[in-house]
C-alpha cells in the first residue's frame, strides 16, 4: 500500500535503540562531581555529532549546518531581533530541503533515501528547538549572550558562551525524536546532579518498555489484517470503512511507540519528569496520552493531546499570535512545517474545520441534551464518529501520492468529514446565539 511504503518512522527506533547505552551513561555520570558542566555540554553535543553521522550519513550536514548558524544568530543578536531572523532562516532552510523531497518523488518519480528522511525529521524538530528557544530571548525567559559576546575579542570565550545553546540544538536523546524540552529546563538538568531515586528510575524505563512491547505485538496482528484484507483500491463500499480505519489504527500504533521510546530516551538521560522544571514552568509533557486519545469523542481534545509538545509548540509560535483565523493559520503552518505535500496541505485544513465544526457542535449539544441516556448516546456517536474523521485526516496526511489521495477523497470515507462540514455551514449562522 503506497500509505505503508511512504512510513519511514520506524528506521529512526533503531538509532534511538542504539543512543539508550549513551543516554545512561550521561546520567550516570552526571552523578560524578568531576563531571564538569563544560564537559557535560561537550558530550551531549559530541553525542549528537556521532548520532547524526550514523543515522544519517552525508545528510547530516543539512542538520549540523543550520544548527550551526543558529547559535551564531541566537549568540549574537539582540533579544529584538533573534527570533525573527532564526524563524526566517530556519524555515527557509527546511523549506529547501523539502523541495529536494517534493523534486524526488514528484518530478523523478524516485522513493528518497531513508537517510534522507531521517535528515528531514531530524530538521523539523530542530525548528522547533530553533524557534522555541528564539522565542524564549525574546520573551525574556532566558538571558541573551549577545551584548556579553561583542564586548569580548577571544575566540575561546566566543566559544563558551555558545557552546550551551549549539549543545541544546544538536543534544542527542532529542535528536531524533521526543518531546519539545525547552532550554531552561535543559540547561538546569546540565547543570544539576542526577539525584532520582535509582527504583523509580528503572521502574519508569521498565514501564515504557513493557508499553513498548504491548505496541509492537498490537501492531504486527494490525499489520497482518490490514496486508490479508483488501486496500482502497479495491474496496467496496461500506468496506472501505473498515480499510481506513484498520490502516489509521496501524498508524496510531507506530506513532505510540516511537513517542513512548522517545520519551524513553529522554528519561534514561535524565531530561523525563522532574529534572530542571523552574518555578511556574509547565510539567513534563510527553507525546503520547494513549488513553484520552483513543477515548475523546471531541476533535478539539484529540488535536491538543495528539503529539501534546508539538500542539503546545504550535499555539505559542503561530496560534496566540495569529490576528485573523488564528486556527486556520495554525494548521497551515503545520502543512508548511511538515512539507506542504499535497495530502498534508489536503489534510491539516480539513483538520482545521473538523475543530472548528467540533466546537459548533458541542456548544449546541450541551444546549439541548440533558438526560443522561441521551449524552450517553451522543457521547458514543460523536466517538465513532470523531475517531473515523481522524482515521480520515491520518491517512491524508500520509499520503504520498495523488492517486492515492483521490482514492481516499472518492470513498465512501468522505461522507464523514462532510457531515461536519454541513454542521458547520448550518451551526455558523447561529454562532452568535451560542455565545
Amino acid at each position: 500500500m503506497d500509505w505503508l511504503q511512504g512510513f519511514f518512522l520506524h528506521p529512526v527506533s533503531l538509532y534511538q535503540g542504539a543512543a539508550f547505552p549513551f543516554a545512561l551513561l550521561f546520567n550516570y555520570l552526571c552523578v560524578l562531581d568531576s563531571f564538569s558542566t563544560h564537559a557535560r555540554y561537550l558530550f551531549l553535543l559530541a553525542g549528537g555529532g556521532a548520532l547524526a553521522l550514523a543515522a544519517m550519513g552525508s545528510f547530516a550536514v543539512l542538520v549540523l549546518t543550520p544548527a550551526l548558524w543558529a547559535a551564531v544568530l541566537i549568540a549574537w543578536l539582540g533579544p529584538r531581533d533573534v527570533h525573527r531572523w532564526a524563524f526566517f532562516f530556519q524555515m527557509s532552510w527546511q523549506t529547501l530541503c523539502h523541495l529536494g523531497l517534493h523534486y524526488t518523488e514528484y518530478y523523478l518519480q524516485e522513493r528518497a533515501s531513508t537517510r534522507f528522511c531521517i535528515t528531514l525529521s531530524s530538521l523539523m524538530l530542530l525548528t522547533q528547538r530553533v524557534t522555541s528557544l528564539s522565542l524564549d530571548i525574546c520573551e525574556g525567559k532566558v538571558k541573551a549572550a549577545s551584548r556579553g559576546i561583542r564586548k569580548r575579542s577571544s575566540l575561546s570565550e566566543h566559544l563558551c558562551k555558545a557552546l550551551p545553546y549549539f549543545s541544546y540544538l544538536l543534544f542527542f536523546p532529542a535528536l531524533l525524536g521526543g518531546p519539545l524540552c525547552s532550554f531552561q529546563k535543559f540547561q538546569a538538568r546540565v547543570q544539576r546532579s542526577s539525584n532520582l531515586c535509582r527504583r523509580h528510575f528503572v521502574w519508569a524505563l521498565s514501564w515504557r518498555g513493557l508499553q513498548i512491547l504491548g505496541l509492537e505485538c498490537l501492531k504486527v496482528v494490525l499489520g497482518k489484517v490490514v496486508r490479508a484484507g483488501a486496500g482502497l483500491t479495491d474496496c467496496r463500499q461500506l468496506q472501505c470503512i473498515r480499510v481506513m480505519w484498520s490502516t489509521a489504527g496501524l498508524f496510531k500504533l507506530t506513532y505510540y511507540s516511537c513517542w513512548i521510546l522517545d520519551d524513553a530516551l529522554l528519561h534514561a538521560a535524565g531530561f523525563g519528569p522532574g529534572f530542571g522544571q523552574s518555578p511556574g514552568e509547565e510539567g513534563y509533557i510527553p507525546d503520547a496520552d494513549i488513553w484520552t486519545l483513543e477515548t475523546t469523542h471531541r476533535i478539539s481534545l484529540f488535536t491538543r493531546k495528539w503529539n501534546q509538545s508539538t500542539a503546545r509548540w504550535l499555539r505559542r509560535l503561530v496560534f496566540q499570535h495569529g490576528r485573523a483565523w488564528p486556527l486556520l493559520q495554525t494548521f497551515a503552518f503545520s502543512a508548511w512545517w511538515h512539507g506542504l505535500h499535497p495530502g498534508q496541505v489536503f489534510g491539516f485544513l480539513c483538520w482545521a474545520l473538523m475543530v472548528e465544526a467540533d466546537y459548533l457542535i458541542h456548544t449546541f449539544a450541551r444546549s439541548f441534551i440533558r438526560s443522561w441516556p441521551m449524552q450517553l448516546l451522543y457521547r458514543t456517536l460523536t466517538w465513532a464518529h470523531t475517531q473515523l474523521i481522524i482515521a480520515y485526516i491520518m491517512l491524508a496526511v500520509e499520503a504520498r501520492s495523488l492517486s492515492s489521495l483521490w482514492l481516499l477523497c472518492n470513498s465512501y470515507n468522505s461522507v464523514f468529514p462532510l457531515v461536519y462540514c454541513i454542521l458547520l455551514f448550518l451551526l455558523g449562522k447561529r454562532k452568535h446565539t451560542f455565545n
